[in-house]
């Protein structure tokens, strides 16, 4: 990697080719299959694609590769919008050698990566916005209400500050009436969180051997 394509995300790579975040010692997406992980924890835990109607929105905290907005964008067949929070973005040359490990779908990280790194495009039939910025400052002033949340950021043990109870309670304060959220992680105290916030929050079956995730509906 040349220097000008050092970025804030600030990454190792396991074998090569599996972005770790060295602030969090987290990894980007599941060493068993991200994509897979990504369909089942953040598309099937919100219900989707089959809620997915003209100008519903998807927001997300923790933009990081852009996996979830190319998973969503693979299977939305009507113009919908999507809102990402992140606060330490890739470079484009990060991002293409994290999605070289999902060449199904490369076209739309192609034509994703051509855009990076504008705050606004379009991706497939998705209208998306990322927020370049931490979400504790952004989410409060941020005008939307989603449908649906994707909460994606690094683990609860190791990134405490992008699941506490304020935050929890803003992603409450921009849902839509009925909207849901998804999660990979069981911990108590998000799930409690949540729960304070006006969720129904219940758990459902992890990814590839992980116990628990968890969803709700406001």
């Amino acid at each position: 990697m040349q220097p000008s394509d050092q970025s804030s995300a600030d990454l190792d790579w396991r074998e090569g080719a599996i972005p770790v975040s060295r602030r969090f010692d987290d990894p980007y997406f599941s060493l068993n299959g991200g994509l897979d992980e990504t369909r089942h924890v953040f598309l099937a835990g919100n219900d989707l694609p089959a809620r997915l109607r003209p100008g519903f929105h998807v927001a997300e905290l923790g933009f990081g590769t852009g996996l979830n907005l190319l998973a969503l964008a693979q299977v939305a067949t009507v113009p919908i919008r999507f809102t990402s929070f992140e606060a330490f973005p890739m470079s484009r040359g990060e991002l293409a050698r994290a999605h070289a490990a999902f060449p199904e779908l490369e076209p739309l990280a192609r034509q994703l990566r051509g855009n990076w790194p504008q705050p606004r495009f379009t991706l497939g039939t998705i209208a998306a916005e990322i927020i370049r910025a931490d979400a504790r400052d952004a989410l409060p002033r941020w005008q939307g209400r989603a449908d649906a949340w994707f909460l994606d950021g690094f683990s609860p043990a190791r990134n405490p500050e992008l699941w506490g109870e304020a935050l929890m309670a803003e992603v409450a304060a921009h849902t839509a009436p009925g909207g849901t959220f998804a999660t990979y992680t069981a911990a108590g105290h998000v799930r409690r969180a949540l729960a304070a916030a006006g969720f129904a929050v219940s758990r459902a079956p992890g990814f590839a051997g992980k116990r628990h995730m968890s969803r709700g509906q406001l």
